[in-house]
């Protein structure tokens, strides 16, 4: 054990652990797994097998990385030339296998980040300069580009591709396959490729303990949005006397708000 290493800490000898590494209380490291240098692992984490961490990159407390996942790798975007930029991963994630997550790039923040509490599954990829926010789902091979932002509580169904600098708006919904090359406002359901907007994600809301008035106040939102020929301007006109009445309806007209490459319709 090196000075970085934490006395709790129980590591496969088929490990290879760079010197650099900094491991803390409890971590689990399996077989055959390589930490590299400017890695810096929070106490409770599980990494399983076969597991490429690379850095610089801090995981928070609690993660779960399995087998076959490359975590804090170079971008294969042309734009990086080697410098040195970020990962930083927060708590209680679950990562599944094969796993592709890279860090950013300096024309960026120079950080990839996610938050707590997400589950990525199978073959997920996060693009450089991606940011996911907090208890966030992403199912098997959905794909984030360089540069997405993605809301709390989002979930991106299987296959789901997200183009560049594209937000997914929080408690949204993409379908199974969708392709996304424009932006999700908060709490709507998207399908198809191109992705289209269908409806407010209700079940989400209610098991996420959205009230019923809520709910009601977001889907009249929606309306305005989607259903009225209104554009954008005029939508977030409309909505304030509601944001006035129920506060939820913030969070979509936010979400218009920081669009940039214009909303899924």
């Amino acid at each position: 054990m090196t000075e970085n290493i934490h006395s709790t800490a129980i590591i496969d000898p088929r490990a290879i652990i760079d010197p650099s590494a900094v491991i803390g209380a409890g971590v689990t490291i399996g077989p055959w797994t390589m930490v590299g240098a400017d890695v810096e692992i929070g106490e409770g984490c599980e990494i399983r097998s076969h597991v490429v961490l690379m850095g610089p990159t801090k995981i928070g407390k609690n993660n779960r990385i399995f087998q076959f996942s490359t975590v804090g790798d170079d971008t294969p975007d042309l734009k990086y030339k080697g410098e040195k930029t970020e990962l930083i991963i927060g708590d209680d994630n679950v990562i599944r296998e094969g796993v592709t997550i890279h860090r950013g790039t300096i024309q960026d923040c120079g950080k990839t980040i996610i938050g707590n509490k997400n589950l990525l599954m199978a073959y997920v990829h996060v693009g450089h300069d991606s940011v996911i926010g907090d208890n966030c789902i992403l199912v098997n091979n959905a794909s984030l580009a360089g540069h997405v932002v993605v809301g709390d509580w989002a979930i991106l169904s299987g296959y789901t591709l997200v183009h560049q600098f594209c937000l997914i708006g929080a408690h949204s919904f993409a379908g199974f396959g969708c392709g996304i090359s424009k932006d999700v406002p908060a709490y709507v359901t998207v399908s198809g490729t191109p992705a289209e907007a269908k409806t407010i994600n209700t079940e989400g809301l209610k098991r996420r303990g959205f009230s019923a008035d809520s709910i009601a106040a977001i889907r009249r939102a929606y309306k305005i949005i989607y259903r009225q020929n209104n554009t954008v301007d005029e939508a977030l006109t409309a909505l304030v006397p509601l944001i006035a009445e129920f506060p939820a309806v913030q969070l979509m007209a936010d979400s218009l708000k920081q669009s940039q490459r214009g909303i899924v319709r």
